[in-house]
């Protein structure tokens, strides 16, 4: 038997109880946000990624899988499964890149192509009606602060180096 660990609970840095807690609405904010997204895309059936994978083919065209994968932020693994479920659904098909035989394009079905041209608007009203609460210059403000949040995590940078 153990005895326990007479020290005090470690303490967060001085300062940083801001950072944690925005951190905790970032990510409860997210997880609201999808999670209603979510619902508004499994009444056709989809996950939400799999619907990313249809909007960002829609959109873009053709991409072949590893763009479709940096796209929508999946592991290539990921990317196998999510187009074999598409695909098997009959809304996305792989065809052959002609430069590399090892590459393989993501298209969507004319099925895959009639299903997101119907389904988007709503979807994207889902998003306008969510994103409502904040104004427009909120949502500015909070495109500008979460993409540079974004892309100092992304580059390790030290925050505040900037």
């Amino acid at each position: 038997m153990s005895t326990p660990d007479p020290s005090p609970p470690a303490t967060p840095p001085a300062g940083s109880s801001r950072a944690l807690k925005l951190w905790v609405v970032l990510a409860r904010a997210h997880a609201a946000v999808q999670a209603r997204l979510q619902a508004q895309v499994a009444a056709h059936e989809l996950t939400l990624t799999e619907f990313g994978i249809l909007e960002v083919l829609f959109h873009r065209g053709p991409l072949l899988l590893g763009e479709v994968q940096r796209r929508i932020l999946v592991s290539s693994g990921g990317i196998t499964y999510l187009v074999d479920r598409l695909e098997k659904k009959g809304l996305v098909e792989r065809q052959e890149c002609p430069e590399d035989r090892r590459a393989r394009y993501a298209v969507l079905t004319p099925a895959g192509e009639a299903l997101i041209r119907r389904i988007f608007p709503e979807h994207a009203g889902e998003i306008e009606r969510l994103m409502g609460v904040l104004s427009e210059e909120e949502q500015t403000l909070a495109v500008d602060l979460l993409r540079r949040l974004g892309h100092a995590a992304a580059d390790r940078r030290e925050v505040g180096s900037e």
